[in-house]
């Protein structure tokens, strides 16, 4: 079974398809997994997200790693799994959630703006921290936050997050992001989500080739 520490290894981006329908999610499943993407997300204030997720786990199988994302309500981890999720993914830190996601050995991801809510988030078990909203999270603001918390937690900032904003938040310390509106809006088809998803993937590639060591 693909676990989280696979699918992040082999693409350190979350894509959120947030909007998306039952009858599209497939094919733009498809145009992910050909562009490298491991990690796909559906947002639960999308039409109909459970049975797109249902829809999504089924087809990629143990290609990639899938769940929900805005997850306010503890009871919503159970619809979540049930559909074949595996990630829960959060704008907040919410205990509760945390510990029934725990409970579930499902893959929890809040979001945090502070150091504090960071730590508290760690401490509540937490796989990896959603830098929420990236807009308002400079990469100074991330460099300071990578200083004092655990290196093996992973930093994703999430909102606005572009192929040229990429590289400071990665110098900062970032390892990898959640893409929403930049990669997937309602209207995109499977071919422009594929260009899309491309062009962070080698914006990255190119990061990592002059990053120092």
């Amino acid at each position: 079974m693909l676990n989280w520490q696979q699918a992040f290894g082999a693409c350190p981006f979350v894509a959120i398809l947030r909007g998306i329908t039952p009858d599209e999610v497939v094919p733009m499943a498809d145009a992910l997994l050909e562009a490298g993407f491991r990690l796909i997300e559906v947002p639960l204030n999308s039409p109909d997200p459970l049975t797109s997720l249902r829809r999504l786990a089924a087809h990629v199988g143990e290609d990639a790693l899938v769940g929900a994302g805005t997850v306010t309500a503890t009871d919503r981890v159970a619809e979540v799994e049930q559909a074949g999720g595996r990630l829960i993914i959060a704008p907040n830190l919410d205990t509760r959630i945390a510990r029934e996601a725990s409970a579930r050995s499902l893959v929890y991801g809040p979001g945090v703006g502070t150091v504090s809510e960071a730590f508290a988030a760690i401490e509540a078990g937490a796989a990896f921290l959603k830098l929420f909203p990236a807009e308002a999270i400079s990469p100074a603001a991330v460099k300071a936050m990578r200083a004092v918390l655990p290196e093996t937690t992973p930093l994703l900032p999430v909102g606005g997050i572009t192929p040229a904003s990429m590289a400071g938040y990665l110098d900062a310390g970032a390892r990898g992001f959640g893409l929403g509106g930049a990669l997937y809006q309602p209207g995109f088809g499977p071919a422009e989500v594929a260009r899309r998803a491309r062009a962070f993937i080698e914006a990255h590639a190119d990061w990592a080739a002059t990053a120092t060591p």
